[in-house]
């Protein structure tokens, strides 16, 4: 049965695949022949190309988004322009961008501000109160206390609290995640969330459907139906070519009768709790939060699924003190938040950055990619210049071997700067997380690439001298000791027509 799913998914993929090439050679084939037969069309396909490269070049974007693309247009003019304006702009449609600014008007209107609570972050640190006054004023996600957190350093860790969660859920449950598997983990929470439906629990379900497209068959959102749970796919993949296949849910959320939730890089498939070997030990994070501060998961959720049903509904109902009995106790400050490829903020970015530039003794970092631009990589080598200890682990077995090369190519001017960089030999990390100075952690779904910082939406949780913030340092600590620190000289062992590939990667990397 396995081996048939596998073969099933890998032909999905292929027909895929091939249905979007071929249109786009048609396309390019066509343009040229035009071009070719006549010389006025070729006069004006270039007179476009400089025209759109001049936009590219005026627009307030990654330098190194600008340069991708101009290079490829000025090299390739009709293929180049092809692919610009079907994968290159980041943005959603105009309809989408009404509809989704709609539904978050109805839910922003509910999220509180303790202006007490932001005097009394304020007053214990400036920095802190600064990176939570950005969260607040440019991604519109409010600060709280009255929220205990605590952190998993791997998946097995947290599954079980999950289900626990999950079991104890009299009123809704509300999940999303950018890949679901059939398997252990995920059909013992089918098994759950079947049951507690058929209870008269909310029970909602969103899955991000290019996420998951090689792990469930087309359409699979009809057998949740089926059982009784209401299912919905994100941007359903198809196989033409859209803009719109652009931008995915990335996000990990689950949040249980409005006051418990979890988050991180933690998705519904076996690897996550090692229960299938794929790339050696399956290394990755999460974070559970209970209190106030779920109501912001809530939101993002409540945002996305009401955004895909084209619906509303009355959000105060699902607000964390509407069934919690007892008064929430406090754990520091917490401040879960979302990134959207709708606002034209890099929340996700910005947040890594001040941290960095904030740091006074270290910042240690986990992240499955280090695709970075080069902002990130002037504020990373920067701090370590100045004496921040700067730490970043990557993975010991790639996940994807181009990809994998690509992280290594920016080992170099990082290790050259002072920044130390640990492979995690058992096996494959796929955390997300960030911890400086013993009082501000974040964990979430945002890795250090393109994809992830600018075309996504993604999700994570901002923490100030909470519980969790330590138990982040700790596992840090502990996998450093399981790791291999690179040096420069691993660099330039790299042969020629190695290092060349990478060079021409990191070109195109804002393009992959």
């Amino acid at each position: 049965m396995y081996e048939e799913n596998i073969t099933s998914h890998v032909w999905k993929i292929f027909v895929v695949a091939m249905a979007i090439i071929l249109q786009v050679l048609w396309l390019c084939v066509v343009l040229w022949q035009l071009s070719y037969k006549f010389t006025y069309v070729n006069l004006l396909v270039r007179v476009i190309a400089i025209i759109v490269v001049l936009v590219i070049v005026n627009k307030w974007t990654n330098p190194a988004n600008k340069l991708s693309w101009t290079f490829l247009i000025l090299l390739s003019p009709i293929f180049g322009l092809m692919v610009y304006f079907l994968f290159g702009r980041s943005g959603l449609t105009k309809h989408t961008r009404e509809r989704m600014d709609a539904v978050n008007r109805q839910v922003e209107a509910l999220f509180q501000r303790d202006s007490a609570e932001e005097k009394g972050l304020e007053k214990e640190s400036r920095s802190a109160y600064l990176q939570s006054s950005y969260i607040d004023k440019w991604a519109g996600f409010p600060l709280y206390q009255n929220t205990q957190t605590k952190y998993y350093s791997c998946g097995e860790e947290m599954f079980p609290d999950m289900l626990e969660a999950l079991r104890g859920a009299k009123h809704f449950i509300f999940l999303e995640y950018f890949i679901i598997e059939e398997g252990y983990m995920f059909n013992t929470i089918l098994d759950i969330l079947e049951e507690k439906a058929k209870a008269g629990v909310d029970v909602r379900f969103i899955y991000d459907d290019v996420g998951s497209i090689n792990s469930i068959s087309f359409g699979y959102y009809k057998k949740l139906q089926e059982r009784g749970i209401p299912c919905v796919t994100f941007n359903p993949f198809k196989p033409l070519i859209s803009v719109v296949m652009n931008n995915r849910d990335h996000r990990k959320i689950f949040v249980v009768d409005g006051y418990i939730g979890f988050t991180g890089g933690i998705n519904l498939a076996d690897e996550y709790i090692n229960k299938v070997k794929r790339f050696g030990y399956w290394k990755d994070t999460g974070v559970r939060i209970e209190g106030e501060a779920v109501w912001s998961l809530t939101a993002m959720f409540l945002e996305m699924w009401n955004y895909i049903n084209r619906s509303t509904e009355d959000y105060s109902r699902f607000l964390p003190s509407v069934y919690r009995e007892k008064e929430f106790t406090s754990d520091g400050f917490v401040q879960p938040y979302g990134d959207s490829p709708l606002d034209n903020e890099n929340v996700g970015e910005n947040i890594y950055l001040n941290i960095i530039n904030r740091a006074k003794n270290y910042v240690y970092i986990f992240t499955p990619y280090l695709i970075i631009d080069h902002e990130m990589l002037i504020c990373l080598s920067n701090a370590a210049k100045s004496g921040v200890d700067v730490r970043i682990v990557t993975p010991g077995v790639p996940d994807k071997k181009a990809v994998y090369l690509l992280t290594q190519s920016y080992y170099e001017p990082l290790l050259k700067n002072g920044v130390k960089i640990f492979q995690y030999t058992p096996g494959f990390i796929h955390a997300k997380c960030f911890v400086c100075d013993d009082e501000i952690a974040t964990v979430g779904s945002v890795n250090l690439d393109y994809r992830s910082l600018f075309l996504h939406f993604e999700c994570g949780v901002f923490m100030y001298r909470s519980k969790a913030v330590m138990q982040v340092k700790e596992d840090c600590l502990r996998t450093f000791e399981e790791s291999e620190e690179m040096d420069v000289s691993f660099c330039r062992r790299r042969r020629l027509p190695v290092r060349m590939v990478q060079s021409l990667m990191r070109l195109f990397a804002p393009l992959l």
